[in-house]
């Protein structure tokens, strides 16, 4: 069972194969909520794969208008100044000092002891030492 079709896959393709290959298995799909009740447990008639066909496509064309929609977003976002994305849990100060310590010779062990900062943010955050000549 699944709550509706578009939760099976994220394409056409996608959920023709996995229906498929549980058919194949014995096993039968049915969905909860969509308007069209679906049940490919028992083989139904053309008018039954057709509805599957067209909810599997209407699915595909929601996630793709989501996707287009958020990018569209990001990029107005973008575009006024304002940041995306997850606030940084690191406050400037902090990384600033972090900064200046890599600038000092500081190796990247020393300064997580010091200032409390995970080594995978100080790689994210600080540029990368200049190679030597």
């Amino acid at each position: 069972m699944v709550h509706t079709l578009d939760r099976l896959g994220r394409t056409v393709r996608d959920t023709l194969n996995l229906v498929h290959d549980l058919k194949e298995r014995g096993i039968g799909v049915r969905t909860l909520a969509d308007p069209l009740a679906i049940n490919i447990a028992e083989p139904g008639g053309p008018m039954s794969q057709l509805a599957f066909l067209m909810l599997a496509l209407v699915g595909q064309m929601e996630r793709t208008y989501a996707a287009e929609r958020a990018a569209h977003a990001r990029a107005v976002a973008t575009a006024n100044g304002r940041r995306t994305g997850r606030p940084s849990v690191v406050d400037a100060d902090t990384l600033e000092h972090a900064a200046l310590l890599r600038a000092s010779g500081s190796t990247i062990s020393q300064i997580t002891a010091k200032t409390g900062l995970k080594r995978t943010t100080l790689y994210r955050h600080l540029p990368p030492r200049a190679a030597p000549e």
